[in-house]
């Protein structure tokens, strides 16, 4: 599934680089050997591209050389940025002078929780490049968060070693076109061994490049299901985000965000809080967006869209996750990677119908009850929230009408708690609707304005997000 960009191998690309004296620079790899030297050092002439290589294994050893780690993590983002700024600096300090004026030097990073032989890790590595993208410039950074799904150290290794070149040669070649670099991170590489979650531009050159948008397109270049932002906007890793935490999250178009989108976060939050153990500071609370439509195809909605989306939440305080998921047991699976705390799942009622609705489990061999079984197995509620009918009468949770041979599972789901009703603070709001406030845009301001936050109608002003047009 993953995109294949160029038909060089990965000997041929680190060849490449090695015949171009205009290349220099360093690779320093902690934690997994030293594949990316390795694969240099193999295609021949690498004399002319490497500087020095270098592992630093032990604690002590790193701390001297890259600065005591305040937090005790040594695969983390911090790490891999002070190793590319001290070995960057080093070789222009040690060779700018006597090499040729057309150099353009480098640092690649990597510091990498690979297999154990004795005890199950989470293996992930972060892994970055600093680089000068034309002669004397200021250096730009691109750092990358990589999970690995190979069973055993060496084969993480190898992943690790083609993905180095990979970064390296994408750098050089391709740093004009930020997508087409991320394309290319698997270039030579069989699907499903690594993730990337997570990747940043920082620098001069990449001052233009949104960073958000960049990572949306990890999703639809297959290198990872999913990316997360914290409320400030930056990129989240989610094994981060999510590690020791309960999590309540409900599903959205959020085009845009609207007062009542808000009102069922609130509900939800007052319902989940409720719980043993779960309070607001061990809870990440997750505003999701699925790229997909109901189907399971994407949508092919505009990144600038994504983005304008994921600002309004932001603005609101939300984490905010965006996916490629389509059911709710696939969002529970995902979820279940990083924790096996408390998990609440916030929907509408019609979501409720959605989820007994048989059709939407065509492709699953067991239909809707393997469904069920992989969507409440542990820990995993969901709360509803009400609705009003046509006839203005209010609908909760108590009411969902299914088919006659699903009322038992349905009663079930019920009775074991699985099943919450949450209230609506003012029933107002249930004449809210996203599409209605989306009608009203174009025309600039107007009764829209009571219908979503007030921080969230200045945003749409002031950036003319979703076709506003200002009428004054």
């Amino acid at each position: 599934m993953d995109k294949q960009v160029s038909s060089r191998s990965t000997s041929q690309k680190a060849l490449r680089i090695n015949l171009d004296e205009k290349k220099y620079g360093t690779i320093v790899e902690i934690g997994a050997g030293q594949e990316v030297a390795r694969q240099f050092f193999i295609a021949g002439a690498a004399a002319g591209t490497i500087a020095k290589t270098m592992s630093a294994y032990d604690m002590v050893f790193s701390d001297a050389i890259y600065g005591v780690q305040q937090d005790g993590r040594y695969v983390s983002k911090a790490r891999v940025q002070a190793m590319m700024e001290q070995e960057f600096d080093l070789v222009v300090d040690r060779v700018g002078s006597i090499r040729p004026k057309s150099s353009r030097y480098f640092a690649y990073a990597a510091t990498v929780a690979a297999k154990s032989f004795n005890r199950q890790n989470e293996c992930h590595a972060w892994v970055g490049i600093r680089i000068q993208m034309y002669p004397g410039a200021e250096p730009s950074d691109i750092t990358v968060h990589v999970r690995m799904f190979d069973d055993n150290a060496e084969a993480q290794q190898q992943a690790l070693g083609v993905l180095g070149v990979n970064l390296i040669y994408a750098a050089y070649f391709y740093f004009e076109d930020p997508k087409l670099m991320i394309d290319s991170l698997t270039d030579n590489m069989k699907p499903n061994r690594i993730e990337i979650d997570s990747i940043d531009f920082k620098g001069p050159y990449f001052e233009d490049v949104d960073n958000r948008a960049k990572n949306l397109h990890l999703i639809r270049s297959w290198k990872t299901r999913a990316v997360m932002f914290k409320p400030d906007g930056s990129v989240a890793v989610p094994a981060e985000l999510l590690y020791k935490k309960n999590v309540l999250t409900i599903r959205g178009s959020f085009r845009p965000v609207t007062k009542l989108n808000v009102d069922m976060i609130e509900q939800g939050q007052k319902a989940f809080y409720q719980l043993n153990d779960v309070d607001k500071d061990s809870t990440a609370v997750i505003a999701e967006i699925s790229l997909n439509d109901m189907q399971g195809n994407d949508a092919r909605v505009p990144e600038k869209d994504i983005v304008a989306r994921v600002q309004l939440l932001n603005s609101m305080g939300y984490n905010v996750m965006v996916s490629d998921y389509t059911r709710y047991f696939s969002l529970r699976a995902y979820f279940r990677q990083y924790t096996k705390l408390q998990l609440g799942i916030v929907v509408g009622m019609i979501n409720i119908k959605q989820i007994f609705d048989e059709d939407s489990y065509r492709g699953v061999e067991g239909g809707i009850l393997e469904g069920f079984g992989k969507l409440f197995p542990d820990n995993t509620r969901l709360f509803v929230y009400p609705e009003l009918d046509d006839n203005g009468e209010l609908n909760d949770f108590t009411k969902v009408k299914v088919q006659d041979h699903l009322r038992f599972l349905y009663r079930h789901l019920l009775e074991s708690g699985f099943l919450s009703g949450i209230e609506c603070s003012d029933s107002e709001l249930f004449s809210i609707y996203s599409r209605e406030v989306l009608k009203q845009l174009p025309h600039g301001k107007g009764d829209w304005m009571n219908s979503v936050p007030d921080m969230v109608a200045e945003q749409i002003i002031e950036n003319k997000f979703f076709g506003y047009r200002d009428k004054r």
